[in-house]
C-alpha cells in the first residue's frame, strides 16, 4: 500500500485529481490538507469533503492556511466559479473538516510515514512552506513530492511567465523549492499540451455514464469558457489530474530532466516565475525533476478507469 497526502485548493480540476487518487487501487490517501488558492480555504474544505463523499471514501480533510505568507489571497474564482466547482448548483456546504490544522496534519502524517509518503500538491505551497519552517527535517522524510505548479517550458496562465499556484504565493514556493525536498514539477505546460479536453473528448468521458464521469465533466463548465476565451485552448484542461497521474504512475511522464529551478518572488512583472535552467548556465546544482513530456494515452486511460463503476 502506497501512502499519499494531497494538499489542495479544491476546485474543478483538483476534484478530478482527488477522484483519481481516492479510486486508485493500492493507494491510501492518509490526509487531504486544504489551502487558500482557487477558492477561499473554507470553500476548498467543502469541495474536498463533497468529492470524497461522492467517491464513497472517508478520509481526513484538514483546514490549512487561508492566505499566502506575505500577500493577500487572490483566488481563481473567475476561472472556476464562485464555488470553485463551476457554479452548477452542487450542495457544497454544511460538512465539517477533521479537527486540527492542516500544517500540523502534514507534520504528523509525514513523520508517521517517514520516507514512505508521496506528497502531491495541487495548490499554492503555503501549507508546505509553513510545515517546513516549523520542521525543516520534513524535507528528508518525504519519498517524493509531486508539485502541480510552474512552467517547465513556455508561457503562463496568469501572467506571461507565471502559473497560478506559484504566482499566488511565490515566497512559499521559494521555501519549498530550496528545502531539499525531492520534487517533481508538473507544470501547466504539460497540461495544455497533453491534458486538453475538446468537446469530443469531454463527451467521450461523460458518455461513460457514471455519476463520477458526469461530475468530472460538468464541474469544468466555467473552466471551459476560460480556456476558450483566455488561454486559447480547444477546451478545458486538467493540470491537477495530470500531476496526480504522474504521482500515481511515474511512467505517465515520458520526458523528465533534473534541472535547477529558481522561484522569482521579488519582481512585479515576473512574480511567480519558475526560472528553469535548461542549459545549466547558472552552474547551480539541479534541485527538481521537471516533467517536460507526458503520455496522453496513459493519462486518459487512468482517468477513465478512475470514474468507471
Amino acid at each position: 500500500m502506497r501512502h499519499f497526502i494531497i494538499d489542495t485548493d479544491t476546485a474543478s480540476d483538483d476534484a478530478v485529481a482527488l477522484v483519481m487518487a481516492l479510486r486508485h487501487p493500492g493507494v491510501q490517501v492518509e490526509a487531504i490538507t486544504i489551502v487558500g488558492g482557487n477558492v477561499p480555504v473554507d470553500q476548498g474544505v467543502q469541495n474536498a469533503l463533497y468529492t470524497a463523499e461522492l467517491c464513497g471514501q472517508q478520509v481526513p480533510v484538514y483546514r490549512g492556511m487561508a492566505a499566502p505568507l506575505l500577500r493577500p489571497l487572490e483566488t481563481g474564482q473567475h476561472v472556476h466559479g464562485g464555488d470553485g466547482m463551476g457554479d452548477i448548483g452542487l450542495p457544497l456546504s454544511g460538512r465539517a473538516p477533521t479537527p486540527g490544522h492542516g500544517v500540523s496534519a502534514l507534520i504528523e502524517t509525514i513523520s508517521r510515514f517517514a520516507r514512505e509518503i508521496t506528497l502531491v500538491t495541487l495548490g499554492p505551497l503555503t501549507n508546505i512552506a509553513v510545515a517546513l519552517l516549523q520542521e525543516p527535517s520534513l524535507a528528508a522524510k518525504v519519498e517524493n513530492c509531486v508539485v502541480m505548479g510552474g512552467i517547465g517550458q513556455g508561457y503562463g496562465n496568469v501572467t506571461p511567465v507565471a502559473e497560478f499556484n506559484i504566482w499566488v504565493d511565490p515566497e512559499a514556493a521559494k521555501i519549498v523549492f530550496e528545502s531539499g525536498m525531492p520534487l517533481t514539477m508538473v507544470g501547466w505546460d504539460v497540461s495544455r499540451t497533453y491534458a486538453v479536453f475538446d468537446p469530443t473528448e469531454a463527451a467521450r468521458l461523460r458518455r461513460l455514464g457514471t455519476p463520477l464521469a458526469e461530475f468530472c465533466v460538468d464541474i469544468q463548465q466555467m473552466v471551459n469558457q476560460f480556456a476558450l476565451n483566455v488561454t486559447r485552448l480547444e477546451g478545458f484542461d486538467l493540470p491537477d489530474p495530470m500531476a496526480m497521474a504522474v504521482a500515481l504512475n511515474p511512467t505517465v511522464a515520458t520526458t523528465t530532466k533534473r534541472l535547477y529551478v529558481e522561484i522569482e518572488a521579488d519582481s512585479r512583472a515576473c512574480r511567480g516565475q519558475t526560472i528553469v535552467d535548461h542549459l545549466q548556465i547558472t552552474g547551480q546544482e539541479p534541485n527538481v525533476n521537471v516533467v517536460l513530456e507526458a503520455s496522453r494515452e496513459k493519462f486518459l486511460s487512468m482517468l477513465h478507469q478512475s470514474v468507471r463503476e
